[in-house]
């Protein structure tokens, strides 16, 4: 019973950061369409294109995955393999379920803190787009926020699989 308190507890304060996060990833996306297609028709209409333009859509990108990750996790919206595991009971469903999120919350724990060690070193450069002459410094915190939050996402469901398995 407690499991399922700490759960809840922990999905209270990370979901509404997943839907901030979605919420700027959208938006992301639909700048990145826009200047896209802009881009496109300038330089095919006009002989004109947005200097810079794909490096910009570049760094959307960063903002785009690391911020849409965690919302896909949150969904269960990521890779599995139901044809495998539909065969198995829900028990058994739930233990492969909770080894496979335990193993993807260690993976991106690695992943978050090399990240995070990564942001420091791309501050301390104090590297620059070649184009643009635009920081990388915001877009590596980008990432490192971006795996922080996946990694809880993962915590979460682990935990959930992990209740399933104790439950039943």
């Amino acid at each position: 019973m407690r499991l399922n308190e700490a759960i809840h507890s922990l999905k209270r304060g990370i979901n509404p950061l997943v839907r901030i996060l979605k919420s700027v990833a959208a938006g992301i996306l639909a700048v990145m369409m826009f200047l896209t297609a802009m881009d496109v028709l300038l330089r095919y209409i006009f002989n004109r294109p947005i200097s810079g333009a794909l490096e910009i859509t570049e760094y959307m990108m960063v903002i785009l995955v690391g911020f849409g990750l965690a919302y896909c996790a949150t969904v269960k919206g990521l890779v599995s393999v139901e044809i495998f595991t539909s065969r198995f009971s829900p028990r058994g469903r739930a233990i492969v379920n909770s080894m496979t999120y335990f193993l993807s919350f260690v993976f991106f724990s690695l992943i978050t803190w090399q990240s995070m060690r990564n942001v420091k070193l791309v501050f301390e450069s104090e590297l620059v787009s070649p184009v643009l002459l635009i920081p990388t410094f915001p877009f590596a915190v980008t990432l490192a926020l971006g795996s922080l939050v996946l990694t809880l996402v993962l915590l979460v469901n682990f935990l959930e699989y992990l209740s399933e398995v104790v439950d039943t």
